[in-house]
């Protein structure tokens, strides 16, 4: 049976009775986490066999563990990372600090049924990126977010992890907050292809997408890339990512109307899958409806990505956060 193109955010710690019945009867192809499901490394292995058990198969479960400020999983259990980009400048060989950072983050994330992570990014810093996200980010030009953002797939791949490359085609020269407002970003076209695109069309071998709530008006003036028809053809002709495509989550303010509505153009624009994370069961029923089941082209790949996971080579985890640490210091 076909899955709901559709990833949802369980709401607490535990599966509730509903869930478990919505869960169960949606059927969506994966799930994400939060911090507001996280308490302990014991109770996040329940909570994420729980969700496999409900739809009786090895569904993905995301989670966004960048370390810096978007990490789900912190100590007293789990390590915390400096921002990615301060990271990048402090690091005595930072592509291989890099690695060791979503190695070791990739088997925080394996040891509690997590197998798949929302990063690398792959925007450019700039001046004027909002601060959201800019310290999140890896550098200024396209050779140093090329090599980091793979620095960061290959670890987390190395370490049974699937990547997620974000946020697809380029989110550094938005100056608004996407979780609040939508930015719009007014480069020309050759501007954005050079520049903005170039480190995605280096790395659109990787399986998973998420896509951008930003206008690009040299592109489609009227719409966010997220349910842009237009954007969709750039991602997959000009770029060329031909990965598993998620929507950057669907609750952001950046969208307009009903969650109905942006799910209905997300799909129709060429998204394969929607991600709805604040764990609002209304919400999620009507996201469920609009969304569907998964196309076959949205199969094939999702069944490309999900043959990459693997289980690690063994290796010495204290002996690769020694190493890190020698490299922090």
């Amino acid at each position: 049976m076909t899955q709901a193109a559709a990833i949802f955010g369980p709401a607490a710690l535990d599966i509730t009775p509903w869930e478990r019945g919505f869960f169960r009867d949606a059927d969506p192809w994966g799930f994400i986490l939060f911090a507001r499901n996280i308490d302990s490394p014991d109770q996040l292995r329940r909570l994420t066999g729980d969700l496999r058990d409900v739809v009786g198969r090895d569904a993905p479960i995301l989670i966004d563990q960048e370390g810096g400020r978007v990490q789900r999983m912190r100590s007293p259990h789990w390590r915390d990372y400096l921002p990615a980009l301060d990271q990048m400048a402090r690091a005595a060989d930072p592509l291989r600090a890099q690695w060791l950072r979503y190695r070791l983050i990739a088997h925080d994330l394996l040891s509690v049924g997590i197998d798949v992570n929302c990063a690398p990014l792959a925007d450019l810093a700039e001046d004027a990126t909002h601060p959201f996200l800019q310290n999140r980010l890896y550098g200024r030009d396209v050779p140093t977010v090329v090599a980091a953002a793979r620095a960061c797939a290959d670890g987390l791949l190395a370490g049974g992890v699937l990547p997620v490359l974000k946020h697809i085609p380029g989110h550094g020269r938005a100056q608004a907050d996407s979780h609040l407002a939508l930015p719009r970003v007014s480069a020309s076209v050759d501007d954005l292809t050079a520049h903005d695109f170039a480190p995605f069309a280096a790395l659109r071998d990787l399986p998973l997408g998420m896509t951008a709530h930003i206008v690009f008006d040299a592109f489609d003036p009227d719409r966010p890339a997220t349910t842009s028809p237009v954007m969709m053809q750039v991602i997959r002709d000009q770029i060329g990512f031909d990965g598993l495509l998620m929507t950057d989550d669907l609750s952001m303010q950046a969208l307009a109307g009903s969650v109905t509505d942006r799910s209905h153009a997300a799909i129709a624009a060429g998204c394969d899958l929607i991600l709805h994370c604040n764990g609002d069961k209304h919400e999620m029923t009507a996201v469920a409806q609009a969304a569907g089941a998964m196309s076959a082209r949205a199969v094939i790949r999702a069944n490309r990505a999900l043959a990459l996971r693997k289980t690690p080579e063994t290796i010495d985890i204290t002996a690769l956060e020694a190493e890190f640490e020698t490299l922090m210091a």
